[in-house]
């Protein structure tokens, strides 16, 4: 098969997003969408032109098969998925109070996408990737997913592909310490990693972006770390510098969640085209402005052509299913 820009997997739960605003016990109807940050940010990647493979494994039935079509349906390759039978596809509800309070019920205990193994790896699929992306989710959902997720690492390592490494820190599924210790980890081995600001404070104990970059490129200078700030922006530094990345104005508020991996599909992009950091980080604030303007975690993520009408200062629009 042709070489892929990105190779990632993990865990897609099928998202019962509420039609209503409303405490979920008063909602009665439901969108059945899906929620995920590597598929997030391997459906971003595809909108933007790139080619991506994402794995998992899949419940056998019919929520895994939803999870499965859904995604091979966006382009992107999902040759490497499997099916099991001894645990059910996980299932996430959102409850929505406000266009900010947003709550998140996760269904993932011993999910099928748990019983990862390294088993489940393909060496020359990795190895034909541009880059590997990795989340601090898969890790946490059980110690084989754990096992999977440094065994993939070491497969990367050997053939020279590069890793791309979000947090994406939840410790609701494991404790403090472990978090720390397993994504410190992660990080030391990671080319690029992209922390919220709250995530790098965790893992470094350092409180402003100059100082949590230092501190998780300090055993190797030359490493990257781009720091999400929200609304304001973004923040890098490597062996060459440092700047920070103004934000975009989101044109309206209906749905942050997912903002983050949107922004790591516009910062991966503009590694994969070879851009200056501020180009890469410019492009990644642009997506996830776009991304917060639609209901669900990949509903919003953005063409490329819309995502160039933003960095020209035009007004993006899209359509977009809501």
């Amino acid at each position: 098969m042709n070489q892929l820009d990105v190779v990632t997997f993990g865990e897609t739960m099928v998202l019962l997003n509420p039609e209503e605003m409303l405490p979920l016990e008063y909602v009665h109807r439901f969108q059945k969408q899906i929620g995920g940050a590597e598929s997030n940010v391997a459906i971003g990647l595809c909108r933007l032109g790139h080619s991506v493979g994402w794995f998992s494994r899949l419940g056998d039935d019919p929520f895994g098969r939803f999870v499965l079509r859904f995604i091979r349906g966006e382009g992107v390759d999902t040759s490497r998925c499997s099916f099991t039978d001894q645990a059910p596809h996980s299932l996430l509800f959102k409850e929505k109070l406000s266009p900010t309070n947003i709550n998140v019920y996760y269904y993932r205990k011993q999910g099928a996408t748990s019983l990862l193994t390294p088993d489940d790896l393909d060496e020359e699929y990795i190895a034909g990737a541009k880059l590997l992306h990795l989340t601090g989710i898969t890790p946490a959902l059980s110690a084989s997913c754990r096992e999977t997720v440094f065994a993939a690492i070491e497969m990367a390592k050997c053939h020279g592909v590069k890793i791309v490494f979000d947090p994406n820190l939840r410790l609701k599924l494991w404790s403090e310490q472990e978090a720390k210790t397993t994504l410190l980890a992660i990080a030391e081995q990671a080319d690029y990693i992209l922390p919220g600001l709250d995530e790098g404070q965790f893992l470094t104990g350092e409180q402003m972006p100059e100082k949590v970059a230092a501190a998780l490129r300090q055993k190797d200078p030359m490493k990257t770390v781009i720091i999400k700030l929200g609304s304001k922006g973004s923040f890098y530094q490597d062996q060459t510098g440092s700047n920070y990345v103004s934000g975009f104005p989101a044109p309206q508020v209906v749905d942050p969640i997912g903002a983050g991996d949107g922004f790591a599909a516009g910062v991966i992009s503009g590694i994969l085209r070879g851009e200056s950091w501020e180009q890469a980080l410019r492009r990644g604030n642009a997506v996830g402005a776009i991304v917060v303007g639609a209901n669900g975690d990949v509903e919003g993520l953005p063409t490329e052509s819309v995502v160039e009408q933003m960095l020209r200062g035009e007004h993006a629009t899209q359509d977009v299913k809501r």
